[in-house]
């Protein structure tokens, strides 16, 4: 089943069905009104929306409209959390290497984990605001999954049963603020502006074999400014995200709409390229004493893509955005002044 949240006027958007194919698109409405109500009532929604999604395929409804990836926002415009991991061992262990760091300890057998803002996610076509360029802006692309309520100290193997939806991340980030952040101890803030994702959540059964073990067994490609930079597996996270899904609700419990990040897809061959920047600065100062890339200027455009082993595109479809000067007139405003809580 394939989910998108159109831009509506409201904070939290319209849910449609996708169609298989990704061209055309249901109000989904009638069943519930957005994504984030439709995850806090799945037992009673789940069969409507699985048969709907189904005679749409068959094109067995009325009101079939084209897919317009440039009406959506993200799946979850909102959520009561976001919480993102570490789960690609190769990064982190690339990063201490390049920087002279000592390793975290218990890296290999503790997620790491921190809490990010989760009050206004950006759509797949969204242009992308940053006050300057010496922040150090860089993409990570990253896979997510969608949870429903999770007990306080649910186990690892029970926290599968609990996915409801996987998705496509563009966790946006300031390098330069992050370095500073990171030495208080108190971890990200203003390093981490809001996430971007691609236009469609699906249910894991609709990535089929790739889905596998809690992971995500494709690869997913990011160009920037129409190069490619990388095409990294999902496949070799270290921790699955039943793991870390565990980890987040070890102490408190996860409610329904909680998003849980893979953090930055990462391959130890490197010829599949990388999945941020500075990942790849990483390895240029390994490889030559000194980093070579910069990070993204003003007027670059990121894209993302996932795909299967044998080339298909993946349903979530494509972000792709454009990185803007926050005071530039022409960069498009708020969605919404509708501000409300969760």
């Amino acid at each position: 089943m394939r989910l998108a949240t159109y831009d509506d006027g409201t904070i939290d958007g319209q849910l449609v069905v996708v169609s298989r194919d990704l061209q055309r698109a249901v109000d989904a409405r009638a069943i519930a009104p957005n994504l984030l109500t439709a995850l806090r009532r799945w037992p009673s929604v789940e069969a409507p929306l699985r048969a709907l999604n189904d005679r749409l395929d068959d094109g067995r409804v009325d009101d079939i409209m084209p897919f317009d990836p440039a009406r959506c926002l993200a799946p979850l415009p909102r959520a009561p959390q976001w919480c993102d991991g570490s789960a690609f061992l190769n990064h982190g262990r690339l990063m201490d290497l390049a920087f002279d760091k000592s390793p975290i300890p218990d890296f290999d057998t503790i997620p790491v984990m921190y809490q990010g803002a989760s009050d206004d996610f950006l759509g797949p076509q969204a242009d992308v605001p940053f006050v300057t360029e010496a922040d150090g802006i860089d993409f990570e692309g990253e896979f997510g999954v969608i949870v429903d309520e999770v007990a306080m100290a649910t186990p690892a193997a029970q926290c599968g049963t609990h996915i409801r939806l996987v998705v496509q991340i563009n966790d946006w980030s300031l390098r330069a603020i992050g370095a500073r952040e990171v030495r208080t101890g108190f971890g990200f803030l203003q390093a981490k502006p809001s996430t971007s994702f691609a236009p469609i959540a699906v249910t894991p059964d609709e990535i089929d074999a790739a889905w596998r073990d809690e992971r995500v067994d494709m690869q997913l490609g990011i160009w920037r400014n129409g190069e490619r930079i990388g095409a990294a597996s999902g496949r070799e996270m270290a921790f699955s995200f039943a793991d870390l899904i565990a980890h987040a609700a070890k102490t408190r419990r996860l409610t329904a709409g909680t998003i849980i990040g893979s953090g930055t897809v990462s391959n130890a061959d490197r010829s599949v390229g990388s999945s941020c920047l500075s990942e790849v600065r990483a390895i240029e100062m390994v490889d030559h004493g000194a980093a070579r890339t910069p990070f993204l200027k003003f007027g670059d455009r990121v894209s993302m893509q996932a795909c299967f082993a044998d080339g298909r595109d993946g349903p979530f479809g494509r972000i792709d955005q454009k990185v803007v000067r926050a005071d530039d007139e022409s960069a498009a405003p708020p969605r919404s002044s509708n501000r409300g809580g969760i």
